[in-house]
Formats: structure tokens, sequence, C-alpha cells
């Protein structure tokens, strides 16, 4: 299956919606990972440790399918990301 990665940049001041979105956002990872369609998931983090965005790798069976994911996660419905990007990836490491 294609491997996608989204990455989503924190819009600014949106700490607080981070926290109140982010129960509903990880069930929606922890489906994936059920899936076993789950790579990678976490923040992004600033200088100072802090998050500014997140990363999830993740496997589905077409752009469309992963863009799709994407649109329905609360961080990019709800303002946390002032943007965020969709990209398929090609795992070269680890074999």
């Amino acid at each position: 299956m294609p491997v996608f990665a989204l990455i989503g940049w924190d819009a600014p001041d949106s700490a607080a919606l981070r926290q109140q979105h982010r129960p509903v956002h990880l069930e929606g990872l922890e489906a994936l990972a059920a899936r076993g369609q789950l790579r990678q998931a976490g923040p992004l983090l600033d200088a100072g440790g802090q998050p500014c965005g997140s990363l999830v790798i993740f496997e589905a069976e077409s752009l469309d399918a992963a863009r799709q994911f994407a649109a329905t996660d609360p961080y990019c419905g709800n303002g946390v990301f002032e943007r965020y990007e969709v990209h398929e990836t090609r795992v070269v490491l680890p074999r």
C-alpha cells in the first residue's frame, strides 16, 4: 500500500485548540494503527521543544484516500493547523 506524509503547521496561538481536539485526533490515529496503516505520528517541535505542527506517516489506498483522511482529522478542520500538506513518499530505509 502507498505511504503518505501528512505535515501540518500550527496556527498562531492554537495550543488550546490542540488540547481541545487532541482526544479525537488520537482516536483517528489509533484507528489507523489498529488497521496496521500507521507508521509514525507525533508533533513537530520548535527550538524550545514546544509543538509547532505534526507529522503523520501512514498508508492509504491512494492519494485521494490520504487527503480524505487528512481532511477528517480534527487538527486539519478545526483551526489547529494553519496549513497542511499530504504527500506520497517512498520508504527506502529501513528495508
